[in-house]
Order: structure tokens, then C-alpha cells, then sequence
């Protein structure tokens, strides 16, 4: 029997509409105000916590093989079937930001909106639901 923290997977997954609201609000002037593209910035990074978050909960929970990395745990997403290949090459698009936004952050361009943030809209929707769907399935067949 696997024990999967659902709740604090639920709780991750409840912040993609505020992450979703600040990528609308960032974009409405985009490369006009420098508050909106720092906003962006902390809404990506919040989006690669919660993929990441969600992914390693999943991973332990299920006993997973090991994740190595961001771009691991995307990888075990899509091995095990809980996100399609398009779903995760997306979410691999994404984790791979961290690094810039919280290693490199200087050299971030803040000069208009990362071109990502158009398909996150769709993308964090889809893996909640993606994410949801495998929980139910997994909760039926043990």
C-alpha cells in the first residue's frame, strides 16, 4: 500500500490560479513596468516549485525510482504516465527556468514577458488535472 500526502499535493496545486492571475496582471503592460516583469518572474518560479513539489510527492509516495534533477522528476512524470509527452516537454521547458531565475536572476531579461508564460495558462491547468486524475486512478486500483 503506498501512502501519498495528497493533501499537501492539493495544497500545491491550489496556488496555480494565483500563479495563473499574476502571469494575466504581468502581461496586461508587458515590458512596462518593472514590477509586473518581477512579478512574472516570481510566478514562474513559483509554477517550477509547485511541478517540482507535486512531482517529488508523487515520486515518494508511489516509491518512484530516484529523481536526479528538475528535469528528472518531469521525466518520472511522463515515465509513469501521470503527464502525456507534450504535457511534460512543456514542464521541462519550465523547470529548466530555474536555474536562470534563481542562480542567474542578473541577468534575467525583464525587458517584456518570457515567451512561456502564454502556454502556462493551459499547461499548470492541465497538470493539476493530469496530476488529479492519476491520484483517482491509483486510489482505485489499491
Amino acid at each position: 500500500m503506498y501512502y501519498v500526502n495528497r493533501e499537501q499535493i492539493e495544497r500545491r496545486l491550489d496556488v496555480i490560479p494565483e500563479i495563473l492571475q499574476v502571469f494575466t496582471l504581468a502581461n496586461t503592460n508587458p515590458g512596462e513596468h518593472l514590477l509586473a516583469r518581477y512579478a512574472e518572474e516570481r510566478a514562474l518560479h513559483l509554477a517550477i516549485e509547485v511541478v517540482t513539489d507535486v512531482g517529488s510527492y508523487l515520486i515518494d509516495g508511489f516509491i518512484m525510482r530516484d529523481a536526479s534533477s528538475y528535469e528528472d522528476i518531469v521525466d518520472i512524470m511522463m515515465d509513469e504516465q501521470v503527464v502525456d509527452k507534450e504535457l511534460g516537454d512543456t514542464l521541462t521547458k519550465l523547470v529548466r527556468l530555474r536555474r536562470p531565475l534563481v542562480q542567474e536572476y542578473f541577468d534575467w531579461d525583464r525587458s517584456g514577458g518570457h515567451e512561456l508564460v502564454q502556454q502556462l495558462h493551459e499547461t499548470l491547468n492541465s497538470f493539476a488535472n493530469k496530476v488529479r486524475g492519476y491520484l483517482d486512478q491509483e486510489a482505485i486500483h489499491s
